[in-house]
Formats: C-alpha cells, structure tokens, sequence
C-alpha cells in the first residue's frame, strides 16, 4: 500500500491510478488533515476514506465522489462542486460557508452540524439526508427546491435572539 503521501501524489497526476489504488484500502485510507485547497480535481473517488479535519477550500471539483467517507470538520469553503456526490458519508462539522454546490448528491449523509451559511445548493439533494435540521444556514443560503429537500426542513432563516437574552438585562428601570 501507498503512503499518504503518495496517494496525494496520486490525486494530482493520475486520477485513475488513485482511484484503482483507494479501492485496495477497503476503507483504511488514511487522508485526514490534509490539504486540498486551492485544487482543480476531476473525477476522483475517495472511497471509504478517513479525510476528517482536511481543507478543499477554493477547490474547484466535477464529479468527486465521497462515497462512505468520514468528512467530520472539513473545510469546504468557497469551494466549486459540480455533480459531486457524499453518499453514505458523515458530515458533521462540514463547512460549507460560500461554496457552490451544484447537482450535490447528499442521499443518505449524515448532516448533523454541517455549515451552509451563504452556500449556493442549487440543484442539489438532500431529501434522503439525515440530520439536516441540525445545520447551520443563514438567509444568504440558496436551497434548493422543495422536492429535494426532507419533508419536515425548514429553509426559513430565524435569528431567534430572544433565546439568548437575560431576561434580567432587559427589564424596564424606573428611570
């Protein structure tokens, strides 16, 4: 088996050579904290791989598949991803923040403290994700339409400052 190194090597000058190489790692692919910014990638497929804590920040990427992929805490943003797919992938603390994300595949991932603020998620499809109610959006986010979504999400942007107020703090002086 390939170092990670190697294998990162590998991304950038043979994507075939990669994707055949990842399979024989049945998911022991050891990727995490590693830096993909800035990176033009095309057709790669991280099956099964551990990239948790690693950047494709202002990555540009067609037709990438995170396939079962553990894709806690990774820094996607500002990132363009063209028919790009997360299936069966955890997704927690994902950062999405101003991506574009463009016919995403999201069917079975598991959303749960995934970042959208500002994101542009048209044409994609999170209606078999899970966990969706637990992002965090902002009213900049552009969802998609309402068939690709779960049916109890919400898409309406509510600040609800009032749970953070001391009731305390706010109270009327006599003065």
């Amino acid at each position: 088996m390939l170092s990670k190194e190697e294998l990162i090597s590998l991304i950038t000058t043979d994507t075939e050579a990669f994707n055949e190489e990842i399979k024989k790692y049945n998911g022991g692919a050891d990727l995490t904290e590693t830096d993909f910014s800035n990176m033009t990638l095309e057709g790669v497929e991280f099956d099964n791989a551990d990239l948790t804590s690693s950047s494709f920040s202002d990555t540009h990427m067609t037709s990438v598949k995170f396939m079962g992929c553990d894709l806690t805490s990774v820094d996607f943003t500002r990132a363009n991803l063209i028919e790009c797919s997360f299936t069966e992938s955890v997704l927690n603390g994902t950062d999405f923040s101003y991506a574009t994300v463009d016919y995403g595949n999201f069917s079975d991932s598991d959303l749960a403290g995934a970042i959208f603020q500002g994101a542009d998620l048209t044409n994609s499809d999170f209606s078999m994700s899970e966990n969706l109610n637990a992002c965090r959006f902002d009213e900049e986010t552009v969802w998609p339409d309402n068939e690709y979504l779960p049916e109890d999400f919400d898409t309406n942007y509510s600040s609800d400052l009032s749970s953070l107020q001391d009731d305390d703090d706010y109270e009327q002086s006599d003065y």
